[in-house]
């Protein structure tokens, strides 16, 4: 007969071996949700980075994600030399915080996954340009003071460039996923603007498409966000700017001007010297039938750049 106190010890490393044979069978990725160019600094803007948790078992992988992300994930990043760099303030803060820890039980059926973003400034400070490797780390079971399991992603280079003196606060310029060129606005009609944006939907090039959309304005079309952003900082401006772009592309706002038109038309363009509104006729595939609507694209030009900065849209009924 085996003691209650070996049985006891016997049974949670039985339960260890079964927690970490099913973390076999889970990939954790990471990648940057928005390519761009990343400078170094707290306040040149967010660096978003997507954690995917596929589950490639054949049965159902449940893990805790916590309300506050510090208890579920953190980042290890390290100079080219491999020494680490601190976590923030904030993140240390958060964690040694006595409170409790508000958690949801995420299931992931086999072939599935599940992903969400965070942005690596809130997790490793970043103060100098230079290039580094970043590796995400997720804690099933929540992270906690003791030693715990955690599962390792693929690892990301990071570059940081010395942050720009002119023009420090605004946010960094997209990259070109195809060649790696810094995307540049230029003086197209507004006819052409609202063009580009829709080819670059088709197409998925995100980049292409938030380079002529008047973010700021965009997102000040709801009232509750407009408020939040006049009591908010110029730092805290820029991450509601980058949590308002991450919504757009995951369609939680805003999700007509982000849908995927199969067809589109231009049907009439109309501006004056600052002002101007383009109508497009544009179809969707939804199942067995294609759905038209038309789309009012308003544009404002700022130093010879036309923008767009609201829109409306009028179903057309199903063809």
């Amino acid at each position: 007969m085996i003691p209650v106190k070996r049985w006891t010890i016997a049974a949670a490393l039985l339960l260890g071996c079964l927690a970490f044979a099913a973390a076999a069978e889970v990939d954790v990725a990471i990648r940057y949700f928005d390519k761009r160019v990343y400078y170094a600094g707290s306040d040149t803007g967010a660096i978003l980075v997507q954690i995917t948790v596929s589950n490639r078992g054949a049965s159902t992988y449940r893990f805790k994600l916590a309300d506050e992300r510090a208890f579920s994930v953190d980042f290890d990043v390290r100079t080219m030399s491999n020494l680490p760099l601190e976590p923030t303030e904030i993140f240390t803060r958060k964690r040694n915080q006595d409170q409790p820890v508000f958690f949801r039980e995420v299931s992931i059926q086999s072939g599935e996954s599940i992903s969400f973003t965070e942005d690596l400034r809130d997790y490793a400070r970043l103060p100098a340009p230079g290039s580094y490797v970043v590796q995400a780390r997720l804690y099933p079971e929540l992270y906690r003071a003791t030693s715990v399991p955690h599962l390792a992603s693929n690892r990301l280079s990071l570059s940081l460039r010395p942050a720009p003196l002119a023009e420090a606060g605004s946010p960094p310029p997209a990259l070109d996923v195809e060649t790696g060129a810094v995307l540049v606005r230029r003086n197209m009609p507004p006819d052409q603007v609202v063009e580009y944006l829709l080819s670059a939907r088709q197409k998925g090039q995100w980049e292409k498409f938030f380079l002529y959309l008047d973010l700021e304005s965009m997102l000040g079309r709801d009232g509750g966000r407009k408020r939040a952003w006049t009591a908010e900082s110029e730092e805290g401006r820029q991450r509601m700017l980058e949590r308002y772009r991450a919504d757009l592309r995951s369609a939680v706002v805003d999700g007509d001007i982000a849908t995927i038109p199969i067809e589109f038309a231009v049907e009439r363009t109309s501006y004056g010297a600052d002002e101007g509104t383009v109508s497009v006729l544009e179809k969707f595939k939804f199942g067995t039938y294609m759905e038209k609507k038309r789309y009012t694209y308003n544009l404002r030009r700022r130093d010879d750049v036309w923008t767009v900065y609201d829109y409306t849209v009028i179903n057309l009924g199903a063809e």
